[in-house]
């Protein structure tokens, strides 16, 4: 089933148009459960022996994985469908919001009366063609298209059918996990300003406010119509976060202004020089003591080759030219690169937040589950993959 979404701001679909994402939603459900575990035994009970009769040993590499699976029928016939799907996605939601672009306007307009937040854009900023250039996710016109607020509906709606149920009343399960891991992890941590950077329509931006009503919070994107549609969203949600246009890779907070700087899905939307430049970045503007963290992939040295295969799909077939290069890359690297100390690296895993008694989360988050197959990606057992870095107080 497709998530309904819980704000005032969000296009209500016909009918129709319902009945069409319910069966899209529940295709993906059956891709990304049944269909990959039947592949994953394709592979395990098929390819794997041939290769190994062949070779003389079994795959020692996902690119070795990868060459077997591309000739067998269980992985064309799984990747035929997935973008099939993945297209469908887009194509569920955009007739109704290109038919009510004047309620969107409206209902936006509305939740801003008397607004909470803010929301600064720079229309001169230039966008990196990793945005602009990209349909990201096969969603047709990108994040940074000029057309008001439609590419934030768009993503919005579309991600509600996208995740099929799996991240939250309001697509903030990430950052509801990941603030709730903080929150009962580093108790004595109290963030006043906390920053969620690559924010697209700020759906985990406002877990963060949620959690930490007392901070002062900002979300930034390179992409002014979704932090636009952002604003609107978290206004309609009665939560204050300060939406900015900005590149990541140049924020324009102050030196030692933050005492959060987190990120969702973001870092392997960037080349590796432009992760270790916003690396850098983040440790500028945090204050002495303050927390970078982000909720990403698991990193391919931590997995098998066939699962590191498997998360790797979307590099080849999903319009995610990066997401490779950023899981070879080892997190503690990465940290180290941008001006954190090796010895302040940490790493987690962490069940679903949204899904689960508290007091069963907050025993996850003392004796957290180890990293595997499910990691990181969407399925029955989902759990998320974090990790972050202290910045030195002296």
């Amino acid at each position: 089933m497709p998530l309904t979404l819980a704000h005032d701001v969000k296009i209500d679909p016909s009918r129709d148009s319902l009945a069409r994402q319910d069966f899209i939603s529940t295709l993906r459900g059956h891709i990304l459960t049944t269909m990959a575990n039947d592949m994953k035994l394709r592979f395990e009970e098929t390819v794997s022996p041939a290769f190994e009769r062949s070779k003389g040993r079994a795959p020692e590499t996902q690119d070795e994985v990868h060459a077997a699976m591309r000739k067998d029928l269980s992985f064309k016939f799984y990747s035929a469908v997935r973008v099939n799907a993945q297209e469908m996605v887009w194509r569920s939601v955009i007739p109704a919001i290109e038919q009510n672009m004047a309620v969107l306007e409206a209902r936006a307009d509305a939740a801003k009366a008397g607004a909470k937040g803010s929301l600064t854009l720079n229309p001169t900023l230039a966008i990196p063609s990793n945005v602009g250039a990209v349909d990201v996710h096969l969603m047709p016109g990108g994040y940074a298209l000029d057309a008001g607020l439609a590419p934030g509906a768009i993503y919005d709606s579309g991600l509600a059918v996208f995740s099929a149920g799996f991240m939250g009343k309001n697509l903030d399960d990430i950052g509801q996990s990941m603030a709730n891991y903080v929150k009962h992890r580093f108790p004595d941590f109290k963030p006043e300003r906390i920053l969620d950077v690559g924010c697209t329509i700020g759906h985990n931006s406002t877990a963060w406010a949620e959690t930490f009503p007392a901070a002062e919070v900002h979300a930034v994107d390179v992409a002014g119509p979704v932090v636009e549609y952002g604003h609107a969203r978290a206004e309609s949600l009665g939560l204050a976060v300060h939406f900015h246009q900005m590149d990541a890779r140049k924020l324009s907070f102050a030196d030692n202004s933050m005492d959060v700087v987190f990120t969702s899905m973001f870092l392997h939307e960037l080349s590796v020089k432009d992760i270790k430049g916003f690396m850098a970045e983040a440790h500028r503007v945090l204050r002495p003591g303050g927390l970078f963290l982000t909720m990403e992939l698991p990193p391919n040295h931590e997995l098998q080759p066939y699962d590191q295969f498997y998360l790797d799909w979307d590099c080849y077939y999903n319009n995610e030219p990066f997401y490779r290069t950023y899981r070879d890359q080892k997190p503690a690297d990465l940290t180290s690169a941008g001006g954190f100390a090796p010895g302040a690296y940490f790493q987690f895993t962490v069940p679903q937040f949204s899904y689960m008694p508290e007091d069963a989360f907050i025993e996850a988050v003392n004796n957290p589950p180890e990293i595997g197959g499910d990691t990181g990606r969407l399925s029955d057992s989902v759990q998320w993959f974090g990790f972050g870095a202290w910045k030195a107080v002296s």
